[in-house]
């Protein structure tokens, strides 16, 4: 069976299906290519509720819109904008857009990558924690910090003093230099 100008080959559709990040293959008329189901899931959660499925989210349309709009004037390099969308407190999402060329449309694809930062900063806390030996409660304060949270509100989000903080970061510090 012939493949549609509709949908993606099945392989490539596997490789982005197994992406942490969120992939989205746009076209210029604002409409959906492909979206893996953690691009889905992402931009459900930053439109939080507001538009239909499988619209995009403003912030990451006026990201895709400026690289249309730099077309004429950098046509010949391989350019890459890049942003951060804060959903709330706790979700940050990095928006990356570059071109994509298919060999099934003469017109260019807008691929959008999107990282869950806060996912990014677990996934590193968790591999130090491995590489260094940290105990489960060093793991915890390693991530808080990792997720840039400082002294002060990793206390108080584990209902633990500054200096204990303090400590155990040092501690975490002196098993990264060994």
């Amino acid at each position: 069976m012939a493949q549609t100008r509709s949908e993606p080959p099945l392989l490539i559709q596997a490789i982005l299906e197994g992406f942490v990040d969120g992939v989205l293959i746009l076209t210029t008329n604002q409409d959906w290519f492909h979206a893996n189901e953690c691009g889905r899931r992402m931009c459900s959660q930053i439109n939080q509720g507001r538009s239909q499925i499988n619209s995009i989210p403003d912030p990451i349309w006026r990201v895709c819109e400026s690289l249309i709009d730099s077309r004429e004037w950098f046509c010949d390099r391989k350019l890459i904008l890049e942003t951060e969308i804060k959903v709330d407190k706790s979700v940050k999402v990095r928006v990356r857009v570059r071109w994509l060329t298919l060999e099934l449309s003469p017109d260019p694809y807008l691929l959008v990558t999107l990282e869950d930062q806060n996912q990014s900063s677990q996934n590193s806390a968790s591999t130090d924690a491995l590489k260094y030996g940290l105990t489960p409660r060093e793991q915890e304060i390693w991530s808080l910090k990792k997720s840039n949270l400082t002294y002060r509100e990793i206390a108080q989000h584990l209902f633990i003093s500054i200096n204990t903080v303090k400590k155990h970061l040092k501690n975490i510090y002196a098993k990264q230099k060994y």
